[in-house]
């Protein structure tokens, strides 16, 4: 794409920066006495919020949207396509379950893959992958296979997990973009510290703890394997000497605080990107503050819906990209 047409539709985004959540509309929304209430405040910044009793139908909504406006401006989208490998992992996970047990689970499929989920239902079902992309070929019928001859819906996990991990490392390694390299290496390495403190905490051996976790270039995966193995302890005496160190405390407190502590290191690395206006890298910058949004959004409303305090609900909140 040439660089007056970055420059284009980084002006665009710009404007569109200017209806994100910020951190005004956060504390309004977090101060709200309802659900309802949020909703409201929600339809003020242009929400989509007709279908009000259902959250996820909104949610959907705004990111799709989203994409949509991205794919007017971006001739070539597969560029973003590290963003959307992991709904594509998620969906052939359930087909290969749905198939291999003769069950069904109600609106376990994501839309807004980069594959069609009927496509990769197909090809489980028919045991023949050729028609899906590389990167869900091998992946697809090493998992079907584990998944017939062991029936343990944890292997299978596994195989697919670690999967789409290595297709998110490739795809920023490809990139040649500073902002998506940088995403898809801490992607890969807060995955693998999350898989390790939990192989640790439920005591599993060096072969599994090796098997489930991915390359990447920030953390020594051979180390953090051998550290899992001992204890959670030594798994952060590990990081405390890699570039995850500020990650210890959070670590110690809780899973969903390490995964608070991830997103926001993402989102602190992709403000700056937002004054590069002849890259892809303000855009894919807004992407992941949508997609940041949307989570936090989340969280808030299922924290109205279960009347959780308003402390409670903002321990768990990601910063703001505005």
């Amino acid at each position: 794409m040439a660089e007056n047409n970055y420059a284009y539709a980084v002006a665009r985004i710009r404007s569109k920066e200017l209806s994100l959540i910020n951190s005004q509309t956060l504390e309004q929304l977090l101060s709200s006495k309802s659900y309802e209430d949020c909703m409201r405040i929600l339809a003020d910044k242009g929400w989509n919020t007709e279908n009000t009793s259902d959250a996820e139908k909104m949610l959907a909504s705004e990111r799709k949207k989203t994409w949509n406006l991205i794919s007017e401006m971006v001739d070539d989208m597969s560029v973003f396509d590290v963003f959307l490998y992991p709904n594509d992992f998620h969906n052939l996970k359930a087909a290969v379950k749905m198939v291999c047990t003769n069950s069904k689970v109600p609106d376990i499929f994501m839309s807004g893959g980069i594959v069609d989920y009927e496509k990769i239902i197909k090809a489980v079902k028919e045991n023949d992958f050729s028609s899906l992309p590389q990167y869900l070929r091998e992946p697809g019928e090493k998992a079907l296979k584990v998944m017939l001859h062991t029936r343990d819906g944890q292997l299978c996990d596994i195989v697919l997990d670690k999967a789409a991990l290595e297709a998110v490392y490739e795809a920023g390694k490809k990139s040649k973009n500073e902002l998506i390299e940088k995403y898809a290496e801490l992607t890969t390495a807060a995955a693998d510290i999350k898989i390790a403190v939990r192989c640790s905490n439920t005591r599993k051996s060096l072969e599994f703890i090796k098997s489930a976790i991915a390359h990447c270039d920030s953390l020594d995966i051979e180390k953090l394997a051998h550290a899992a193995v001992i204890s959670t302890d030594e798994i952060c005496s590990y990081l405390a000497a890699t570039q995850y160190a500020d990650a210890v405390d959070e670590i110690k407190k809780s899973t969903s605080a390490f995964e608070r502590w991830c997103d926001n290191l993402i989102i602190e690395y992709i403000r700056p990107q937002k004054y590069n206006p002849f890259t892809i890298a303000p855009i894919a910058a807004y992407l992941l503050a949508r997609e940041n949004e949307i989570k936090t959004v989340r969280i808030i409303l299922s924290g109205k819906l279960n009347s959780l305090s308003e402390e409670t609900i903002k321990e768990r909140l990601r910063i703001m990209y505005v």
